[in-house]
């Protein structure tokens, strides 16, 4: 197995290797990133205009259908993380799963440009029709499992923490891949959807269809520079070991002293490159996993039986990160109405830039993005150097009370799109417009810039936060199962929204047909009302995060740190904060 020590001195006479990773492999991380996402936002970000207007479906079931695709997409990074963990690695996975989701690219934009496999105007699409569009979003869905898990976690394995020259690179790395990842967010939501709108949607899907072919072979062009970890056997499989050789010894007395708890490091020594796990008193009852008893051979353990207190100690720390992991489950929920009900007002509202130029309702999320953007370059250069002379942190603040202040501006995000919407329909009524679903309400777009800006300044403190906290929090071995538990929150957020609003859509029709979220006039509903509940929510939420970001026990690691010519040096014990 390749453990990654970067060879600098000769041997047999021959040059030394250049050392593996670091900043050189970025470009081709980042390349594959921005093209990657050029691809996917331009085949989502406007796609609810295409099953209304190309496929004729209702306005709830198209939300239900992305918010579906939205969650299936989420789900699917943990068997992408099991792979990739366990038998393919992470290079391998994302590349076979970039072509997997190209080949769902190439269906829907087939679809989009032969005319018989689009109902004719009036009509709903057929089952056949509809058969196509699942089976596309879904192989997409396939291949994102893949990406999304590992593509974040091997572009941070790039940089060794142990080296005192890259310690910090990796926090820095998340704040710029999301910034890269944003930039290539915003011209898909700009010129992809502009495309879409006003030249067609075999040119709008074609084009993203391209961008993807790049991306894979950009990332596979970088292959020799990269520092590749070999996957080191399933994750799960460890989980559930500890777990049942803790149940079967759940009768012994617990051991007085915790040194005397197994260790092995030569067993530990695949899945502890960076650094062993050190015992921690929460969670004792795991801890009778490593007694050992008269029936145990330590030299040749039983895993099912008797597991190392390191083995012991990821499955804490996974089962530590659940209540923080749970708590950005709602925040999604508030994020995906962004891309269904706040684009259907901006389809009624006056979105003229100029006389002759009208803004997308698909490029609203301009705003969301060039806020994050904005807010992300603003808390690197200039929020971190001011919070690290009051902190001593070289992040300058943890990622627990980033989290924090990203649940704080999505919370307002949701109530001032409630006023907004109340601004909304008062116009349509001031105008003698809420009986017509279709027409142009005098009102400027601008009003719901505040919304989806708020959402982005959120995004750039919660979802970055959120992703240093499983990568840093999870085990060595399973930091792309953390990436995947990244994505399953947002899945989760997303299956949520599709049951509010089905729940909500259902409990508040009335007999006279009113409705909070009508299928046929926006103007009719009572949307501030699900803005404003989902405002309720996120409070609720937040105080929840307060109690667990209060009793959180951050993961003591010992690291073997390394001198300044990267040979070992000393053992450090660090708690990852």
């Amino acid at each position: 197995m390749k453990n990654m020590e970067d060879m600098n001195e000769k041997k047999d006479g021959k040059p030394a290797q250049r050392p593996k990773g670091g900043l050189i492999t970025m470009p081709f991380i980042f390349a594959n990133e921005i093209c990657e996402k050029l691809a996917v936002v331009g085949f989502q970000t406007n796609m609810i205009s295409y099953l209304t207007q190309q496929l004729h479906m209702p306005l709830t079931k198209a939300a239900n259908t992305l918010t579906n695709f939205g969650g299936t997409g989420s789900l699917t990074p943990l068997l992408g993380a099991f792979l990739a963990d366990s038998y393919a690695g992470k290079f391998w996975t994302i590349t076979i799963a970039s072509i997997i989701y190209q080949l769902g690219m190439i269906s829907l934009t087939t679809s989009a440009i032969v005319p018989k496999l689009r109902p004719p105007p009036g009509e709903e699409a057929s089952g056949g029709q509809l058969a196509i569009l699942y089976v596309s979003i879904y192989l997409a869905a396939l291949g994102s499992g893949g990406i999304r898990p590992c593509v974040v976690a091997f572009g941070a394995e790039q940089f060794d923490e142990s080296d005192p020259n890259q310690k910090n690179s990796t926090w820095k790395y998340f704040n710029w891949y999301y910034f890269a990842m944003g930039a290539s967010m915003l011209v898909a939501v700009t010129v992809l959807v502009y495309i879409q709108d006003n030249v067609g949607w075999g040119w709008g899907l074609g084009i993203p269809t391209f961008f993807m072919i790049i991306s894979i072979t950009s990332f596979a062009f970088g292959y020799r520079l990269y520092r590749h970890f070999d996957p080191v056997g399933s994750p799960f499989t460890r989980l559930v070991q500890v777990c049942l050789a803790a149940y079967k010894k759940r009768k012994l007395p617990m051991v007085d002293d915790p040194w005397l708890l197994y260790e092995n490091a030569e067993l530990d020594a695949s899945i502890s490159l960076a650094g062993k796990l050190i015992h921690t008193k929460q969670l004792k009852f795991l801890d009778k996993a490593a007694i050992v008893t008269e029936e145990d051979n330590p030299k040749a353990p039983n895993l099912w039986r008797l597991n190392t207190v390191h083995r012991v100690e990821e499955l804490k720390s996974i089962i530590r990160m659940g209540p923080i992991w749970a708590a950005g489950i709602i925040l999604i929920t508030a994020y995906a109405q962004q891309s269904t009900f706040s684009l259907q007002q901006a389809k009624t509202m006056d979105r003229h830039i100029t006389k002759t130029f009208e803004l997308p309702a698909g490029s609203m999320s301009f705003f969301t993005i060039s806020t994050m953007l904005t807010t992300i370059a603003v808390y690197d250069r200039v929020l971190i150097p001011i919070a690290r002379k009051f902190t001593g942190l070289d992040r300058g603040i943890t990622f627990i009370h980033r989290m924090g202040i990203g649940f704080v501006i999505s919370i307002l995000a949701t109530l001032v799109a409630g006023f907004v919407e109340q601004k909304r329909k008062h116009a349509a009524m001031v105008y003698g417009l809420t009986n017509d679903p279709h027409s142009i309400i005098p009102i400027s777009f601008l009003w719901l810039v505040p919304q989806y800006a708020l959402h982005g300044m959120a995004e750039s403190f919660m979802s970055i936060g959120h992703l240093e906290f499983f990568y840093d929090q999870a085990p060595e071995s399973m930091k792309s199962t953390a990436m995947a538990l990244f994505w399953t929150a947002i899945a989760l957020g997303n299956y949520l929204s599709t049951f509010l609003v089905t729940m909500v859509h259902k409990f508040t029709a009335a007999k006279d047909g009113s409705n909070w979220l009508p299928d046929d006039n926006l103007n009719k509903g009572k949307l501030e009302y699900f803005y404003w509940l989902i405002t309720l929510l996120q409070l609720a939420n937040f105080i929840y995060y307060l109690v667990c970001a209060k009793y959180y026990t951050f993961k003591p690691v010992e690291l073997q740190m390394k001198d300044g010519d990267g040979k070992k040096d000393e053992l450090e014990l660090v708690a990852k904060v």
